[in-house]
């Protein structure tokens, strides 16, 4: 075979690199020549992912519930991944916000979409016999879903709006956390205490909040966009793609799984269902109630007010 300037350039270039890292070329190309090819399934380690669905009853459609719930944390991994892309960026421009929010954006699209087969994909008597073998797991322990909640906004606008008052943007992120709006969804409504389900998420994930919160005080989303020009903020694009992950995340998400909760577990003959880890799905889930919103100073007074508010009223009423 004849050695190409391409190819010698190339050799060069290989050379270099590994020379930089006190590495000898030949070795690396001696492991080239014996590596076997890469091949589609080994990659994606596509025999693992399928043996990953443990259903604990033999209901069929617990698997689609289960299978469900994977390609959302999978989605949100990507989410968290575009995330973090942002808070590195050191040579920021309004274009890869942009690109990169959008990113975000089609993620929870496609998730919203989705969830039309939680909605109507499973039948509603196989979910009520499968979903007692749950107990006391929800939904509302996915730690991916607040990462991305931490990432998105400043750490006071996930403290509960009633307690909002008591903090400022530089209040520590424990002192904060102790309030964090979703605590509410997963506390007893008569007693006030902690569930199981909240306990136990806590028990694994609070340090990582927190952490995390730490960690994104100047690198969350909004500081991000903070730190583009006065012109690159009032990018009509820029502020519509954030506008759009706020809605996104904050209304048509929560409402997708409000829609799912009112078709599996309201309407029974006597009184709501309640969720598997005892989560007040009534009030934690529609927004109206929480006011959660990432980046409230792009919005209106009026559409503060009226946050998630005709979306609620669409599905109770159909």
């Amino acid at each position: 075979m004849e050695i190409t300037p391409e190819i010698y350039n190339r050799l060069e270039q290989l050379n270099e690199k590994y020379a930089a890292l006190g590495q000898d070329l030949l070795s690396y190309l001696d492991g080239l020549l014996y590596a076997d090819t890469t091949k589609y399934w080994d990659y994606i380690a596509l025999d693992t992912l399928l043996s990953l669905q443990k259903p604990k009853t033999q209901i069929p459609d617990e698997e689609i519930f289960i299978m469900y719930h994977q390609i959302t944390e999978l989605y949100f991994k990507l989410s968290i991944h575009e995330f973090k892309q942002l808070g590195q960026k050191s040579d920021l421009t309004a274009k890869f916000f942009i690109d990169r929010v959008t990113r975000i954006n089609r993620y929870f699209e496609a998730l919203i979409k989705s969830f039309e087969i939680m909605i109507n994909g499973m039948e509603r008597e196989q979910f009520l016999q499968f979903r007692m073998s749950l107990l006391p797991a929800s939904g509302f322990q996915s730690a991916q879903y607040r990462f991305i909640e931490i990432l998105s906004t400043d750490f006071i606008n996930l403290v509960h709006k009633d307690k909002r008052a008591q903090f400022s943007v530089a209040s520590p992120i424990p002192a904060m956390y102790e309030h964090i709006y979703w605590k509410e969804g997963a506390t007893e409504v008569g007693t006030g205490k902690k569930t199981l389900t909240l306990i136990q998420f806590e028990e694994r994930y609070q340090d990582e909040f927190i952490a995390l919160g730490e960690q994104s005080v100047q690198t969350n989303l909004w500081q991000v966009y903070l730190r583009l020009s006065t012109e690159e903020q009032q990018n009509p694009a820029v502020i519509n793609a954030l506008k759009q992950n706020d809605v996104n995340v904050n209304i048509n998400w929560p409402l997708a799984h409000y829609k799912s909760a009112v078709q599996y577990l309201n309407k029974s003959e006597s009184a709501d269902i309640a969720a598997t880890g005892g989560t007040n799905w009534q009030k934690y889930l529609p927004p109206r109630f929480q006011k959660r919103i990432f980046y409230p100073a792009i919005w209106s007074v009026n559409e503060v007010e009226e946050w998630g508010k005709a979306w609620v009223e669409e599905v109770l009423s159909a």
